[in-house]
Order: structure tokens, then sequence, then C-alpha cells
């Protein structure tokens, strides 16, 4: 157990473990034993989160351009399963993004709001059928200019925690000319947390 590896546990790990057991005067035997599994847990979480983004982000992205149709975009987003569109320009730089609370919005549908969450949405759609206009104009009508984004070299920590402080599920990952190189989703990053815990030897 060595405190000077990247990858080893080490003080701050022990005392996560510490603070999570509320446990800090009388240690016993067992007390110690369970301290250092918890500490080692810790230690594979910093171990994981300190990866960058490049190792584990989709490098296939689906983009539109700002002239797409907004039935094109909502199309494209059914056809491909996903959530969101970066917009680019023409030379694959990003410029903004749609998603599909947008277009339920551009529909006249509520989602995402304060008093009117997507599910209920989804479950009025379902339980009362209506007939929904298709969106029309251009996907430069709708898109949200101001991008979160980050570089390839972000690591997994530093991305949870701007998914975490914006309450959003995917960023976009941009080299420093803004050109889209690939997505991370929170979905990516469960992914990586899994594999790590099911295989806590593995670097």
């Amino acid at each position: 157990m060595s405190n000077d590896a990247d990858d080893g546990v080490k003080r701050q790990d022990f005392a996560n473990a510490l603070k999570e057991m509320g446990t800090f005067v009388d240690v016993t035997l067992d007390d110690l034993l369970e301290l250092n599994t918890r500490a080692e847990k810790y230690a594979r979480l910093r171990t994981v989160g300190s990866g960058e983004v490049e190792r584990v982000m989709s490098r296939h992205v689906v983009t539109v351009k700002r002239d797409c149709s907004l039935a094109e975009a909502a199309h494209m987003l059914v056809t491909h399963r996903i959530s969101g569109l970066p917009v680019v320009d023409d030379d694959n730089r990003l410029v903004g993004v749609v998603t599909e609370a947008d277009l339920l919005r551009a529909m006249g549908l509520p989602a995402h709001h304060p008093t009117h969450s997507l599910w209920q949405t989804l479950e009025a759609m379902f339980t009362h059928p209506v007939q929904i206009p298709e969106p029309t104009g251009t996907v430069a009508d709708l898109m949200v200019e101001q991008v979160i984004c980050v570089g390839p070299h972000e690591t997994l920590h530093g991305v949870l925690e701007i998914m975490k402080k914006n309450r959003i599920k995917r960023v976009i990952v941009c080299d420093e000319q803004r050109h889209v190189v690939g997505m991370v989703t929170r979905s990516d990053l469960i992914r990586v947390f899994f594999d790590k815990l099911r295989r806590p030897g593995a670097k």
C-alpha cells in the first residue's frame, strides 16, 4: 500500500473512507480492514477520474448545419437515437447545439419546464393523442449558441463536474479551433465506472 504511486491508496482516500464511515476514534481491527477496503475504492475512483476524455469519447458525432430544416433535424435525432445535435459551420467548427427539448418546444410541447417535465409531456402524448405539428424553420432559428464544450485532454472528473454544475447529459469535445472531434455522455462515464469496478486491478 504505497502513498507515492499514482494509482495507489493515498492519505486522502483514507480520509474519505473515514468520513464515509463516520469514524475518527476508537478504530477496531474490523474498522481498519473496512477502512482499507473503502480507501482502495476511492483510489480506484480517483484513478478512473484522472483519465482523459479522448479515451472514452464517441468519435463519430452526428452534426447538422445552420440551414438544416427542423423537420430533418428531428428525423436525425430519431434515426440515430440521440438527444442532441451539435451545429457546425462549413469548416466543422462548433457554432451551436439543438436538442430534442428545443424541438418539442418548437412544436408547442412543454419540455424541461420547472412545472412540466419531459416525462409528463411524453405521458400526455401517449394517453391523449393529439395532432402534433411538424416543426418549421431551420436549425439556425432554434439552436443555442452558447455551448459548453471541452478539449480532448480534459479529465473525466473534470467533465463530470461540468455536467453536474450545468445539469447536462452530454458534452461536446472540440480541439483548439473548435472543430468537433467527439462527444462524451453521462452514459459513457457510467460505463467507464462500471468497467473499472468490474476489473479493479485494471489500469
